[in-house]
């Protein structure tokens, strides 16, 4: 075996799952078919889940999440749809209340450095072309050359080679918009974010990025309700500075004061999913399992939270101490990250009608929302749980206490906090006892922590049993030892099944 795992794609998924996987023990070699990490950056946007999973990893004596916190541009405040009334996450119960602003290419120069640090091989120039399996192991294909490995981990983009090569099929929706997006130097940049939507010209977004320039992207009216051949003809059409100026100068009547265009690209409304997450030996994650409309800066967030997903699972199969149920049941990969895709896809083409359809009708469904929106009730706290990510919870057993399922608040545990305990490899118990009752229940693979009650429905537990991605296997309010000892059993026991 050249390694356990062949991860194809070196942006921050990629990289990422490679980091997960080396911290669950796993050898892992990564593949990527450009020539060096990128310069440019897709995403600008992290939400707080995942700096919530990147903090599981240290980095040069630091959690990860602090180093990126520390090179990006923390802001309170995140869109919806571009509506001009903003989502609060202030108050969001969380060690991270905001979107952290820091271009994709930072993010990927920061878990490149880590992978560095650990010793995990990238091989840029070098793409993954092929692949073969059988029940024991993949033979992957680069070039000229072959590797073998337990598994193949395709990150590998929208357009994933390896993903076709699986048979496993993408259903969608076609595009019917083509918008832009450039990274510029303003001549009088805004002080703050700006959202504007004209119902007759089409919409432009402004927002600071950490170094000084600034992203802009929107959508003309003209280039909206297209035919897939139309947007491929539109997208034909180069970016430059002049015909930047012009279209933001058609849709706000300025050109906004754009000096110069750094970086800039098109991007559609296509939306699809892959209608599983797995065949054999091969596994799907970020873009290559789902793409949509870049709205509210998700597809990198959705994508980085497959790999906190993936990887614990896998390592456990691999070594050896997976349930059935992990491997291929309930709780495995396909069956918990698909519906998060499907959610994905819906919450994207909902924003699409808002953001770029251009009419009377449309322009009061946004005054609509963005009203709710500034009333801060439950519409507000709805989407920006599902913008942050933290109100994503995985289904539970019929039966099962109502917190199974769901994502572990950063409980004050003896020593630290959750997210500081957590590990790919094991997961914590939270004993809520004053007795520390539990606290027998340590193996291996259970590390039992004593926990500090907490307010609200965490209040009534005994215990809680919290996987490695940081989601709630089990939550009791009244159990034995011996009863949660069994419950435990069916989480860490290879055979059992939940």
């Amino acid at each position: 075996m050249n390694a356990d795992v062949v991860v194809a794609g070196a942006g921050p998924v990629g990289l990422l799952t490679a980091a997960l996987l080396d911290a669950a023990g796993l050898s892992v070699q990564v593949f990527e078919r450009n020539a060096g990490p990128s310069a440019h950056s897709k995403a600008i946007t992290m939400h707080p889940r995942t700096l919530e999973a990147l903090s599981t990893l240290e980095a040069g004596g630091q959690r990860l999440s602090e180093v990126l916190v520390e090179q990006g541009r923390p802001t309170p405040r995140a869109h919806f749809a571009v509506l001009p009334e903003m989502l609060d996450y202030s108050a969001l119960d969380t060690p991270y209340p905001f979107v952290l602003m820091i271009p994709q290419a930072r993010t990927e120069r920061i878990l490149a450095d880590l992978l560095r640090e650990r010793a995990i091989p990238v091989h840029y120039g070098q793409a993954v072309t092929g692949f073969e399996q059988d029940a024991s192991a993949v033979r992957v294909r680069v070039g000229d050359a072959a590797y073998e490995a337990r598994y193949l981990v395709a990150a590998d983009g929208g357009h994933s080679l390896l993903r076709g090569l699986a048979g496993i099929d993408f259903p969608g929706s076609p595009p019917t918009t083509a918008g832009f997006t450039a990274d510029v130097e303003l001549a009088d940049p805004p002080a703050a974010p700006q959202h504007r939507w004209h119902r007759d010209t089409g919409s432009l977004s402004i927002v600071p990025l950490p170094d000084g320039q600034y992203r802009i992207f929107g959508t003309e009216a003209v280039d909206t309700g297209l035919a897939p051949d139309e947007v491929r003809k539109v997208r034909a059409e180069p970016l430059t500075l002049p015909e930047l100026r012009a279209k933001v100068r058609r849709i706000t009547g300025t050109d906004c004061g754009i000096r110069d265009v750094f970086w800039s690209s098109w991007a559609t409304d296509s939306t699809r999913h892959a209608d599983r997450y797995r065949s054999g030996r091969v596994l799907l994650a970020g873009d290559a399992a789902h793409i949509h409309l870049p709205a509210g800066g998700q597809g990198m967030n959705v994508g980085m939270q497959d790999a906190a997903n993936l990887c614990w699972k896998l390592a456990a199969e691999h070594h050896g101490w997976a349930p059935a149920h992990l491997v291929d049941g309930p709780f495995d990969y396909t069956h918990e990250r698909q519906p998060i895709a499907a959610r994905l896809a819906a919450n994207t083409l909902a924003q699409g009608v808002l953001m770029n359809t251009f009419t009377p009708g449309v322009e009061a469904l946004r005054t609509l929302f963005s009203d709710l929106i500034a009333r801060g009730g439950d519409t507000a706290r709805e989407l920006a749980g599902w913008l942050s990510g933290l109100d994503l919870a995985y289904p539970a057993p019929a039966g099962a206490h109502p917190l199974t399922g769901t994502r572990a608040p950063d409980l004050t545990l003896t020593g630290g906090t959750l997210l500081h305990a957590l590990r790919q490899d094991r997961f914590v118990l939270a004993d809520f006892t004053p007795e520390q009752r539990f606290a027998g229940l340590g193996s291996p693979r259970v590390d039992v922590r004593s926990a500090r009650p907490r307010p609200g429905a965490w209040s009534e537990l005994e215990a809680a049993l919290i996987r490695p991605d940081g989601y709630t296997a089990v939550a009791t309010g009244s159990a034995s030892p011996d009863e949660l000892s069994a419950v435990v059993a069916e989480w860490t026991t290879p055979g059992q099944a939940c």
